[in-house]
């Protein structure tokens, strides 16, 4: 689909999709094999398996289409088998013994696992807060400037804009882990990063069952370089779990719509509470990311933090919830939430409580959160 004129519901539905063909499925089924399963010499861009795959294409198309709606022919978009694995292409395929590489200090969990590789392999780790200017104090000399923005569970926002500029000038490339956001909610490529990359795990795909990663880009040098790492590692996506997250694109804007609507009203209706405090939602006019966020984004995500007043209150309340499953990760049309420093790692209190908001009715999951709090404040002791 080329008509850049659509809105972003109607190319999520079309996206990456053949024209269609009577009497054939109009996204065709996963392909699991390719030429080489055939005699004589292999022709055509799917010539082995671990290289290239229709059902990858068309997903790639997909996503390069939602990532840069303005100029979908001019990106390229390469998948993986997760969010992890992306993230990995990127840092492993750019970074060499003696560069410098900037990592958010309160990012995604797994970074503290890169650092400890990248610093094995003779790479300086810099590390700052996603809030505020910290960036900006430790980019001097860096290779590579990655983002996270929001940052999670913490929520805070950074400018990018103003982040790509300063690590341009300094001949430094910049990724953005857009998995929060969505390429519906902010679109990396267009505020100047160089890299657009997300675990499709969580809201992409939206159901908690695939495994997916992305990483898009518009230099294709840098794609080729992302690719070739995929290809000697062979962390390459699953035809079913490709063909599946395609399928799922089509209720992205849908899911999205309704999950950041819901996350608002939980937010509001949390805001001000006396048991509740540290609210952040980049959607509240009163968040403290709240300016940056509007200036960049177009939707806020599906994702509330809080903290309540101590471990035992928060699993009161985790317990009590009946439309709210007590589970990590996020993105889900079934609402989640889970006291996240039970995992350690995060520099968060022990109350704090990441809240994946799902598409349930408004209505009854602000008074499912609305009345477990209740129960969990009148069973305090004492």
């Amino acid at each position: 689909m080329d008509d850049t004129r659509h809105g972003e519901g109607t190319r999520a539905v079309r996206a990456g999709l053949p024209e269609p063909r009577k009497y054939e499925p109009t996204l065709p089924g996963p392909v699991f094999a390719a030429h080489y399963h055939l005699p004589g010499e292999p022709t055509g861009p799917y010539t082995y398996g671990r290289d290239e795959n229709p059902t990858w294409t068309r997903l790639e198309q997909a996503i390069g289409e939602l990532e840069a709606p303005e100029e979908p022919d001019g990106v390229e978009t390469v998948t993986f088998a997760s969010g992890m694995a992306a993230i990995s292409a990127v840092l492993f395929s750019q970074l060499k013994a003696g560069d410098a590489v900037v990592l958010p200090a309160d990012g995604y969990q797994a970074l503290p696992l890169v650092r400890e590789q990248l610093e094995a392999y003779g790479i300086e780790v810099r590390t700052a807060p996603t809030g505020g200017d910290g960036q900006l104090t430790v980019l001097e000399g860096a290779r590579l400037l990655w983002i996270e923005t929001p940052s999670n569970p913490g929520l805070d926002v950074c400018d990018v804009r103003r982040l790509v500029r300063a690590a341009h000038a300094g001949g430094a490339l910049v990724a953005v882990d857009n998995t929060l956001a969505t390429p519906l909610g902010q679109r990396p490529l267009e505020l100047g990063a160089d890299f657009s990359v997300a675990s499709d795990t969580k809201g992409m795909t939206g159901h908690g069952d695939i495994l997916l990663g992305h990483v898009t880009c518009r230099d294709a040098r840098l794609a080729a370089s992302v690719r070739r790492w995929r290809k000697i590692v062979g962390a390459i996506p699953g035809p079913m779990e490709a063909w599946l997250a395609h399928r799922s694109l089509a209720t992205l804007a849908l899911r999205v719509d309704r999950q950041c609507a819901n996350a608002l009203a939980l937010a509001e209706a949390l805001d001000g509470r006396d048991d509740v405090t540290g609210l952040r939602y980049p959607g509240l006019p009163g968040d403290p990311s709240h300016t940056v966020a509007a200036g960049q984004m177009r939707r806020f995500g599906s994702v509330v933090s809080f903290v309540l007043p101590d471990r035992a209150w928060a699993e009161r309340f985790l317990d009590a919830l009946r439309l709210v499953d007590d589970a990590t990760s996020f993105g889900g049309v079934r609402s989640t939430a889970e006291r996240r420093a039970r995992w350690g790692g995060d520099a968060v209190p022990e109350g704090f409580v990441r809240f994946s908001v799902g598409a349930e009715d408004t209505r009854d999951l602000v008074a499912d959160v609305l009345r477990a709090l209740d129960e969990a404040a009148s069973a305090q002791p004492g």
